[in-house]
């Protein structure tokens, strides 16, 4: 009877562990439930929320799509108003003409009555027929963008040859040659270019390159012109320009000296001096013996003046601003005196990056050959026939 007692008891004892654990299972089971319909709830609400977040930022982009539309659209009226006030702007400035380039004073007076009887006694003897002043500008090509902000670049001026040379920076002493402008166009930087090498440095951006032969100015404690024979590399000729207290010949310039220049009379310098320092002066060259043939103080201002070229024995020189702005030939100096500046018409050039560090005029071509800004740049001229004064 006890037995059956024990086991009465351990079978209600057993049962009641296992109701127990049931419950302890049970309760257990609706905590995880109530976790997981929890975890729905907040990826509901997060998924929810993420397609608002899209809704908003898609509507954001359409906003942004139509505001850069129509900023579009007012930079392009922008543009053209601006091209059309430059073309108002050039053509006042056509119809108003230019301010006089002559400070007229008694003492200018009198150097111009000395200059006329001077010119009376040696008028300049011409070595070419060559009748032809600048009508305007025609065409301006940008070959390439090589170099630093300012240089000289050009091709022989006295032949039909292809080279091109560049002459980079104002304090340089090498020289790149490339066989055609085709290889300067594609070349990257000057890795298609040759090599030479002066035996000094070039001073400025004042030089030629004429029969074969680079014609620089070098400057120690005296303004040098070097004759340089690039067909044998050497030196064939320099010699110390004969004139005193020089100062760079274009005030927006400063870093030349001397401008030397050639055209179908051959060469000629383009210099200034302290004792005519507000005007620039002209002399002619002999390009075999670098002699002085002639000289003029002309009645153009170096000041503002930004570079200077020569045609048929006429002096063009460039004038603009010190932030830079649109060049114009605003003063010519004939040694004929078939041209003056009543008689040039005022010519603008292209608007482009910045001034001009110099223009090489080439005779064979007629075209210049200018550098702006690291710009190589070309100007296709339209000529007229000079009339007697």
């Amino acid at each position: 009877m006890r037995e059956l007692v024990v086991l009465v008891t351990l079978a209600c004892f057993a049962s009641a562990q296992h109701q127990a654990l049931i419950d302890y299972l049970e309760r257990r089971l609706l905590a995880i439930e109530d976790r997981i319909s929890l975890w729905h709830e907040q990826t509901t609400r997060y998924a929810s929320e993420l397609r608002e977040l899209k809704q908003q930022m898609v509507s954001q982009l359409e906003n942004l799509d139509k505001e850069k539309e129509t900023l579009r659209m007012n930079v392009d009226s922008v543009g053209t108003r601006v091209d059309r006030v430059e073309r108002e702007l050039d053509y006042l400035e056509t119809q108003n003409g230019a301010q006089p380039c002559v400070d007229v004073d008694d003492k200018l007076i009198e150097q111009q009555v000395t200059q006329v009887k001077d010119k009376q006694k040696a008028k300049y003897s011409k070595l070419s027929d060559c009748r032809d002043m600048i009508s305007s500008i025609k065409a301006m090509k940008i070959v390439k963008r090589a170099g630093g902000p300012k240089g000289m670049w050009t091709k022989d001026t006295s032949r039909g040859t292809g080279n091109v040379y560049i002459f980079n920076g104002t304090d340089e002493d090498t020289i790149h040659e490339f066989a055609s402008l085709q290889d300067l166009s594609r070349s990257l930087g000057m890795s298609l270019s040759k090599q030479l090498k002066l035996p000094s440095a070039w001073k400025g951006t004042g030089h030629v390159v004429y029969n074969n032969h680079v014609y620089y100015i070098s400057q120690v404690e005296e303004v040098m012109v070097v004759k340089y024979d690039m067909k044998n590399n050497l030196v064939v000729d320099s010699a110390v320009f004969p004139v005193q207290d020089y100062v760079p010949v274009f005030g927006l310039t400063p870093e030349t000296m001397m401008d030397l220049a050639v055209d179908e009379e051959g060469l000629w310098a383009i210099y200034a001096t302290r004792q005519n320092e507000r005007h620039i002066s002209l002399a002619k060259m002999d390009a075999s013996s670098l002699d002085i043939e002639q000289m003029w103080d002309t009645n153009c201002p170096k000041e503002n003046a930004e570079a200077a070229f020569v045609i048929c024995g006429t002096l063009y020189v460039l004038y603009n601003s010190k932030q830079p702005g649109r060049s114009r030939i605003q003063c010519v100096f004939d040694v004929n005196d078939m041209v003056t500046n009543e008689d040039a018409p005022l010519i603008y050039f292209p608007k482009r990056y910045g001034a001009h560090s110099s223009l090489k005029y080439n005779p064979q071509e007629r075209l210049l050959y200018a550098w702006d800004d690291g710009y190589q740049i070309l100007y296709k001229l339209v000529m007229k026939k000079k009339l007697e004064v």
